[in-house]
């Protein structure tokens, strides 16, 4: 009987400490506050570079988002945020609050870190990452990769994972690259946390996903093929300066003519 007790309080546990998440939503009060950013009480369960949003309370029965944040620095047991325009549920029908985050406000960092965008080189390092983190709710790749086939995107930058982030209420997207993996911001695109993955080696363009050949345009200058996977994404996180491929922008176009001439400034 006492063996049996032992083994399901000890199953309880290593299930409660399974399921803690790898990023908690932080809440706290504004300390100090002026027109561009806040001081309020420091915790590790954020780094610097994390974002959160402030909500600004009316009277008992109604509360809005007024702000999102970025965690720019930590300083003994205060943290600074600065204030940035919450554009995740933008509504251009809408006017904006004009409401200014000030000292009492309500700020959640880690907001909706519980959510996350992943892009990987193939389905085995996809397997792999869910796996291993499967307290986070991931937006499977179909998805971005559906909206890419419609606008003749195969080459996928910042604003495009952002517009899909904020579609799918989702503030993190998994990038695969290498032997690494990175927890990136869909906000600011700060790298959040890092962990090392199985490098196989092989790769799918312009990520993994069941939609395959997704098409370029010829009339959009935008629309072209990655050249290098772990070169391209490396690119957008800002660890290289550097695009291999040709074309512009590192991105080998298609186009319906032969390009003679290189000239020394990027098309726009």
């Amino acid at each position: 009987m006492n063996k049996l007790l032992l083994g399901v309080c000890l199953f309880f546990v290593g299930s409660f400490l399974e399921a803690k998440p790898l990023f908690e939503e932080y809440k706290t009060k504004i300390l100090e506050a002026n027109e561009q950013s806040a001081i309020i009480a420091d915790s590790p369960a954020f780094v610097v570079g994390s974002s959160g949003i402030v909500i600004h309370k009316f009277d008992d029965k109604t509360t809005t988002i007024i702000a999102r944040v970025d965690v720019v620095s930590k300083n003994g047991d205060k943290a600074t945020i600065r204030f940035e325009k919450f554009e995740m549920l933008s509504q251009g029908a809408f006017p904006d609050t004009g409401v200014k985050p000030t000292v009492g406000d309500e700020v959640t960092i880690n907001y909706l870190y519980s959510r996350s965008l992943i892009i990987t080189p193939n389905r085995d390092t996809y397997n792999e990452i869910t796996k291993k983190y499967n307290d986070m709710t991931w937006v499977h790749p179909d998805i971005v990769a559906g909206y890419l086939t419609k606008i003749y995107r195969p080459n996928p930058d910042k604003a495009i994972f952002q517009q899909a982030c904020y579609q799918n209420a989702a503030s993190l997207i998994f990038f695969a690259i290498k032997d690494n993996g990175y927890f990136v911001d869909c906000h600011n695109f700060n790298v959040i946390h890092s962990a090392k993955i199985t490098d196989t080696g092989e790769v799918e363009l312009p990520f993994y996903s069941r939609i395959k050949n997704i098409d370029s345009s010829w009339f959009n200058w935008s629309s072209g093929e990655i050249a290098d996977y772990n070169n391209y994404y490396a690119y957008i996180l800002g660890q290289t300066n550097t695009l291999k491929g040709a074309g512009m922008d590192g991105i080998i176009l298609k186009l319906p003519f032969e390009i003679v001439e290189k000239k020394d400034t990027l098309w726009k």
